[in-house]
C-alpha cells in the first residue's frame, strides 16, 4: 500500500531557526519539498573528505591481514583533524611525484633518439659564444643544406627517418626543419630523478596504508559532513521575512501524530492540507505487508519505486517474480547451491535479513519446480531414485519418455502453462487498472474492460497458433474487433473531458491502438521465454555432463573441472536470464497492463541519517 502524504507547511520565530531546523531532524518524518543547495563551504568538506576516503581504499589492508591487525581506534576531532590532513598532504605529494616521473620518463622518450650527452656541456659552449642548434630534416632538404656554404652543420645521425644534424647558428626560418629544444636534464639525471621519486612514493604508500586502517574513523567524518550538509539545504530552503521563518514538506498520514506533538512541545505552527492533485513531486512511501516487504530487495537493486498516484503491485510483483525465478533457473540441484550458499552466509555473518530471506524463498521455489520436471543438474539417471521420480508431474517432465509422454506433449504442456501465466498476470494488471479508474471515476475504465478482452482473446490466438489447441478461430477474432473498438471508443476519455471530446481524441488515435492491439499478442507471446529459457538451461547442463561423461580413466579429474565449470557458468547465465527475463515481464508487461510507469520519488525525510546516502 502507498500511504497518503499531507502537505504541511511550518512556521516558526526568525531567532528560532537553528532550534526549528533541529527539531525537525530529530522528528525526522517531514520530506522537504523542493531542497536548495547546502552553502559551499559545507557540501566541499564532504566532498573533499570522500574524495581522500575514496583514495585510501586502494591501501586498506585485505581481509586476511585486517584480522592480524589491531583495530585502529575511532578518532574524533582534532586527532581526525591531523589523521585528515596528513592524508591529504599524502596524496598531494604522490600527485606531484607521480607528475614528476611522468614528465622525466616522457623527456627521457624525447631525448632518447640524440643518444646520451650532457646538456650542460652544450650550454656551456653557447656561454663561450659556440651557438649550437640541433634539427631533424627530410632527407633531401639535408642535401640542400649539405651543401649551402653559409651553414655549418654537423651530421649527427638518423633519427624516424630524417636526418638529425647540429648548426651553429641557426636554420633559415623557410626550411621545414624541426628544432631540438635542449633539455634541462640529460638521461643520467632524469634516471637518477625517476629512481628518487619511486623511492619517494614508497614512502607515501607506506603512510597511506597507515592512515587507511583509520576507514571507520574517515567514515563517521563523512556522516558527519554529509549529515551537516542536509541541515544547511534545509537551512537554505527555509524562507523568511523580518520576523518568521517558514518551511513546506511531505507528511506521511501515520507521522501526523508524531509530527503534531513535535509541533506543540517545539511551540511550531503549522498547517496541513491535502496534496494537489497536480503535484508531481509528492514521495512515494510503500507501506509493505510480511510478504510484499521480500520484494524491496529487488526494487532497490533495480532501483524502481511506484509513483504516488500509482498501483502498488509490490505482492503480486513478489509472487510472480518468484515463480519466474524457479522457472528460468529451472534445476532443482541449483536449488539447492542457492539455499547451501545463503545458509553459509547466514551463519557465518549472522545476517538474516529480508534479502537472504528471500532468497531462502526463491531456492525453496526453484527445488519444487525443479522437482516437478525431474530435472536435477541435468541427470537423467536421478530418475532412477524412486524418491525423485515420484515428486515428478509427468506432463511437466524433462524426460518424458520415462513417463509415457511424448516429448511433443510435453513441450506443450510447458508453452501452454506459460502463456496461461502471462493471460493470467496481464489479465490480472488490468483489473488493477479497471478498480483504480471505477474509484476515480475515470469512464476509461471501459477501454480497459477492451483490454482485458483483447488479453484473453491474444491468448486463445496464441494456443491455435503456436500449440495447435483445437479453438474455433473466428469466435476469437471477434472478441479482438470488439475489444479494439472499446479501447478505440473510450480509451482518451478522463475526468474533465465531455464524451464528445473523448471520442474524438479516441478516433484521432485510432491507428496506434491498432499497433498497441498487435503489440498485445506479442505480449501474450513473451511468456514463452518461460520455457524456452528454462529449455537452454537444461541443454546446457545436458551438454557439460555428455563431455564429461566422455571423459574416463586418467581423464577424470578433468571430467570433474568440466563439470563444475560447466554448471558454475550455467547458474551465472540462469541468474542473468532472471535479471533480463523474469525482471522484464514484471516491470514492462505486467506493469503496463496496470498502468504502472515507475515514477516514484522515494520519501526521504529530513533527519539524522545513520549511514552515508551515495
Amino acid at each position: 500500500m502507498i500511504e497518503k502524504m499531507k502537505m504541511v507547511y511550518v512556521v516558526s520565530s526568525l531567532s528560532q531557526k537553528e532550534n526549528m531546523l533541529s527539531g525537525l531532524k530529530q522528528l525526522g518524518v517531514l520530506h522537504i519539498a523542493e531542497k536548495k543547495s547546502a552553502e559551499a563551504k559545507v557540501s566541499e568538506k564532504f566532498t573533499k573528505l570522500s574524495s581522500v576516503a575514496g583514495a585510501l581504499r586502494e591501501y586498506e589492508p585485505s581481509k586476511k591481514e585486517a584480522k592480524k591487525l589491531e583495530k585502529a581506534p575511532l578518532l574524533t576531532g582534532e586527532d581526525f583533524d591531523a589523521l585528515y590532513a596528513k592524508a591529504q598532504e599524502t596524496l598531494e605529494r604522490q600527485t606531484v611525484l607521480s607528475q614528476d616521473k611522468a614528465a622525466a620518463k616522457n623527456e627521457i622518450e624525447r631525448i632518447k633518439p640524440w643518444g646520451d650527452f650532457d646538456p650542460e656541456g652544450v650550454r656551456a659552449l653557447k656561454a663561450k659564444g659556440i651557438d649550437f642548434h640541433f634539427y631533424t630534416v627530410p632527407d633531401a632538404e639535408y642535401e640542400q643544406i649539405k651543401e649551402s656554404e653559409d651553414i655549418s652543420i654537423l651530421t649527427i645521425g638518423t633519427i624516424e627517418k630524417k636526418k638529425a644534424i647540429a648548426v651553429l647558428g641557426t636554420l633559415p626560418k623557410e626550411t621545414t626543419a624541426a628544432e631540438f629544444a635542449l633539455p634541462e636534464k640529460g638521461i643520467d639525471e632524469l634516471n637518477d630523478r625517476i629512481t628518487e621519486c619511486d623511492r619517494q612514493l614508497e614512502q607515501c604508500k607506506e603512510v597511506l596504508r597507515d592512515v587507511a586502517k583509520y576507514k571507520e574513523s574517515f567514515n563517521k567524518a563523512m556522516l558527519e559532513a554529509q549529515n551537516a550538509e542536509n541541515f544547511s539545504a534545509v537551512g537554505q530552503t527555509m524562507q523568511n521575512d523580518d520576523a518568521f521563518i517558514w518551511l513546506s514538506g511531505y507528511l506521511p498520514e501515520s507521522c501526523m501524530e508524531t509530527f503534531q506533538k513535535g509541533a506543540s512541545e517545539n511551540g511550531w505552527a503549522y498547517a496541513m492540507d491535502d496534496v494537489a492533485d497536480d503535484d508531481e513531486k509528492v514521495p512515494t512511501r510503500v507501506k509493505y505487508n510480511k510478504v510484499s516487504v521480500l520484494i524491496k530487495p529487488i526494487y532497490d537493486l533495480l532501483g524502481i519505486l511506484p509513483g504516488y498516484r500509482e498501483a502498488d503491485i509490490s505482492l503480486w510483483f513478489f509472487l510472480f517474480f518468484t515463480l519466474f525465478f524457479a522457472m528460468i533457473i529451472g534445476d532443482a540441484g541449483y536449488g539447492c547451491l542457492i539455499l547451501i550458499g545463503t545458509l553459509a552466509y547466514v551463519i557465518k555473518t549472522k545476517k538474516n535479513n529480508t534479502g537472504t530471506f528471500l532468497l531462502f524463498i526463491l531456492s525453496a521455489a526453484t527445488i519444487i519446480w525443479g522437482a516437478i520436471t525431474g530435472t536435477w543438474f541435468g541427470l537423467e539417471q536421478a530418475m532412477d531414485v524412486p524418491f525423485l521420480k515420484a515428486l515428478v508431474v509427468p506432463n511437466f517432465s524433462n524426460y518424458p519418455e520415462l513417463f509415457g509422454v511424448s516429448t511433443s506433449d510435453q513441450q506443450n504442456m510447458i508453452m501452454k502453462f506459460s502463456f496461461s501465466i502471462g493471460a493470467i498476470q496481464m489479465s490480472l494488471g488490468t483489473l488493477i487498472a479497471i478498480k483504480r479508474k471505477i474509484s476515480a471515476k475515470n469512464l476509461s475504465w471501459i477501454a480497459d474492460l477492451g483490454w482485458l478482452i483483447a488479453v484473453c482473446a491474444m491468448y486463445l490466438l496464441a494456443l491455435y497458433l503456436i500449440i495447435g489447441e483445437n479453438i474455433p478461430i473466428k469466435p476469437v477474432f471477434g472478441l479482438i474487433g470488439v475489444a479494439f473498438v472499446l479501447v478505440v471508443i473510450f480509451g482518451e476519455m478522463g475526468p474533465g473531458k465531455t464524451f464528445g471530446q473523448g471520442l474524438k481524441a479516441g478516433l484521432g488515435s485510432a491507428f496506434t491502438q491498432f499497433l498497441n492491439t498487435i503489440s498485445c499478442f506479442g505480449n501474450v507471446m513473451s511468456y514463452i521465454r518461460l520455457f524456452a529459457v528454462g529449455m537452454a538451461g537444461l541443454a546446457i547442463s545436458q551438454s557439460f555432463n555428455s563431455i564429461a561423461a566422455s571423459l574416463g580413466g586418467p581423464l577424470v579429474i578433468l571430467a570433474v573441472i568440466i563439470v563444475l565449470f560447466g554448471h558454475t557458468l550455467n547458474l551465472v547465465m540462469c541468474f542473468l536470464s532472471v535479471a533480463v527475463h523474469g525482471v522484464r515481464l514484471n516491470v514492462l508487461e505486467f506493469s503496463g497492463q496496470v498502468g504502472l510507469e515507475w515514477s516514484g520519488i522515494p520519501y526521504e525525510p529530513f533527519k539524522e541519517n545513520d549511514k552515508i546516502i551515495k
